[in-house]
């Protein structure tokens, strides 16, 4: 045994990391404990403004007290875990984990998890935010910014139960491969250039030791501590705004108005509901519910399932959230790749169905 070792067992854990051992725990057992009760909480704050959720104020102030906790409790927890388990793995270990496959498989990998991450898109920039301070290459971690929130469980289960085996599966391969090709699309384009400086200090390691595989415990839980320092705190004001704005339009956008322009006939109606649904923000769960009711009201299946994704996948606080990470070059060519596949798939499943 080293000296090192020696000293340790003679002296037994420091207090600091007595404190981290038990502070954990709590703070996790806390933070599911919270978590749980984000609906009852909104529910509470709608109270004290004697608004209702069949109101269109109500609903949007629902909204957003509902999912501001959510998804800072998200980021903050995230962020943190991720920060310890980068002081495990050098950036190169990792990208070469994930980067390198042949025809994409590190791509297709990210997207598989994004299936089991019921995340909608403003949930997910946290883990994508993770995956670039872990290493994780640029265009892989976009795989799964796109398919968290468009390609899973709850989508899937949801199409299955109104529309069939069919929908639901055609659904999964489309939305999986716009997520693997945009991925790997932004990958071959070397756009790390374009992360901001801050993030891409992170992404090539910068903030790391040279030897991370010596550090203690106890410096791995103050790394995981600085990572939500130095990345919650910067972008806390984005997620805010964007949430705002996704409640107001959450809340006050008619129906009726998007159905008028989502009929099969005319060729346009595709790209008018991907512009029309970027600007939204919700989950899978919560836009499955009005694409029933459009297709209802005689909306075409791809032009709705074209803005379905685009809500989910493209949504306007999303993008807000991903300037304070990404430079604007960067956010334009995301939205270009990813509004291209969901136009492909708009016009397949009109042509099909």
């Amino acid at each position: 045994m080293n000296e090192t070792t020696v000293q340790n067992l003679q002296t037994g854990p420091s207090r600091q990391l007595i404190a981290w051992l038990a502070g954990i725990p709590l703070a996790t057992a806390a933070w599911f404990l919270l978590y749980g009760q984000l609906i009852p909480f909104a529910d509470w704050v709608l109270s004290l403004t004697g608004q209702t959720r069949d109101t269109h104020l109500g609903e949007a102030i629902h909204f957003f007290f509902y999912d501001t906790p959510k998804v800072m409790m998200l980021l903050i927890g995230v962020v943190f875990f991720m920060g310890i388990i980068q002081t495990f793995f050098s950036p190169e270990r990792t990208r070469a984990l994930l980067a390198g496959k042949r025809l994409g498989v590190g791509n297709s990998l990210a997207a598989t998890l994004g299936i089991v991450t019921p995340f909608c898109s403003c949930s997910a920039v946290p883990l994508f935010i993770g995956f670039l301070s872990a290493g994780v290459p640029l265009g892989v971690t976009f795989s799964f910014l796109i398919a968290a929130p468009m390609v899973n469980e709850i989508a899937l289960v949801l199409l299955f139960g109104l529309f069939g085996w069919k929908i639901a599966a055609l659904y999964l391969g489309l939305g999986l491969s716009i997520a693997i090709v945009a991925g790997l699309i932004i990958g071959k384009l070397k756009m790390e250039n374009h992360l901001q400086d801050w993030v891409r200090d992170i992404h090539i390691g910068k903030d790391l030791p040279a030897d991370n595989t010596k550090m203690s415990w106890e410096a791995r839980f103050q790394k995981g501590w600085q990572h939500v320092k130095e990345i919650v705190f910067k972008v806390w004001i984005y997620v805010v705004i964007g949430i705002s704005v996704g409640a107001i339009i959450h809340g006050f956008v008619p129906e009726d108005f998007m159905v008028s322009i989502m009929g099969k006939d005319a060729w346009w109606s595709v790209p008018a509901s991907v512009v029309l649904g970027v600007p939204m923000y919700t989950n899978a769960a919560g836009v499955i519910p009005i694409v029933e009711a459009l297709i209802g009201k005689g909306a075409a299946l791809g032009t709705t399932l074209a803005f379905m994704m685009s809500v989910i996948a493209l949504s306007l606080p999303e993008i807000l959230i991903l300037r304070k990470v990404l430079k604007t070059r960067l956010i334009a060519t995301f939205v270009g790749v990813v509004s291209t596949g969901i136009l492909i798939v708009g016009f397949v499943f009109n042509a099909l169905l």
